[in-house]
């Protein structure tokens, strides 16, 4: 089968087409026939292992001190059913599914297998393929962190690189759940950011919310780029904040203003929970969630599809067609 390779961490040239061997599922297993799959920026980050100083050593350990033990990338797919282990019964071949791989990756190939109990759903007739793989990481990481938010309907919101895959559906989730919602990303993505629901949105390029003197009871920031301590001041005297990129200087300022004030700072890694996929999947059959589809690529595009999402042009996820 076909499948990108990645041999080497370093950067996104360094992806290429290659010819592998067929998986063969375990008795616990279903063998999936990709049609659709996501590059994210965790793909980018995994690739070129920029990681977080605490993760450094037990990721580098376990993916390969040298070059990567594991030589396809891909988180998110949808395809369908191609064969199972004979221990698995909640599935049949040719059912339609979708779901996402962990770290065990390997998503970015015409064929992957994934546990039957683990991040894998039936996909609605309704909901596309392309639609449904940009919810196993996208969708239930913004749904992760928009619950760690605790939202009482009429809080006041504001999300800090909001246009990205998870950020597109962190808006609508906090439109959802009651919020007024102020999403922050830059000039060319602040259209999609009011397509989706966003109450107010700012262009981070022009405009400071930290000088505008408006508090929020939430912020969650997604970027994690600036400084923490200085967003907590914009929260109200008990506000939270949550921040999903966990870098050592944004984490000391978290705790740190937490300490030295009453409001709250959270960090927490998103489970795995099937549960979620089905969820969010609900919300999108009701039409309640919209996927933002930026750029489509094909397998052997894929590098370039790296290249692309760590431009940061994108908007919402990048889409690689894989099968038919």
């Amino acid at each position: 089968m076909k499948a990108i390779l990645w041999t080497k961490y370093g950067a996104a040239n360094l992806l290429k087409i290659g010819e592998v061997e067929k998986p063969i599922p375990k008795a616990d297993e279903v063998l999936i026939k990709i049609k659709k799959g996501t590059v994210t920026p965790g793909d980018c980050e995994i690739r070129r292992f920029e990681m977080h100083v605490l993760f450094w050593l037990p990721l580098r350990l376990y993916l390969g001190i040298w070059k990567p033990r594991k030589h396809i990338l891909g988180f998110e797919l949808a395809g369908d059913v191609e064969s199972m282990g004979n221990a698995v019964k909640d599935f049949n071949v040719g059912e339609a599914v979708f779901g996402g791989t962990g770290f065990r990756f390997a998503a970015n190939a015409e064929y992957t297998c994934v546990p039957a109990k683990g991040m894998i759903a039936k996909k609605p007739a309704n909901v596309s393929y392309e639609d449904a793989t940009t919810i196993p990481v996208a969708g239930t990481n913004a749904l992760h962190y928009i619950r760690k938010a605790d939202i009482k309907p009429g809080e006041k919101i504001l999300i800090i690189g909001a246009a990205g895959c998870f950020g597109t559906y962190a808006v609508q989730l906090a439109k959802y759940y009651g919020a007024e919602v102020t999403a922050i990303d830059s000039t060319n993505k602040l259209g999609v950011l009011k397509a989706i629901g966003a109450d107010y949105v700012i262009d981070y390029t022009k405009e400071d919310f930290a000088k505008n003197g408006i508090s929020y009871d939430i912020i969650f920031d997604i970027a994690g780029k600036g400084s923490v301590s200085k967003s907590m001041k914009s929260l109200t005297p008990k506000g939270r904040f949550v921040l999903a990129t966990p870098w050592v200087k944004q984490v000391l300022q978290g705790f740190w203003s937490s300490i030295t004030s009453k409001r709250q700072f959270t960090i927490a890694l998103a489970d795995e929970n099937p549960e979620d996929l089905k969820y969010l999947t609900n919300l999108m059959e009701e039409s309640r969630l919209k996927p933002i589809i930026d750029k489509h690529y094909s397998l052997d595009q894929v590098p370039e599809a790296h290249a692309y999402v760590e431009s940061g042009d994108k908007i919402g996820t990048v889409v690689i067609n894989i099968g038919e």
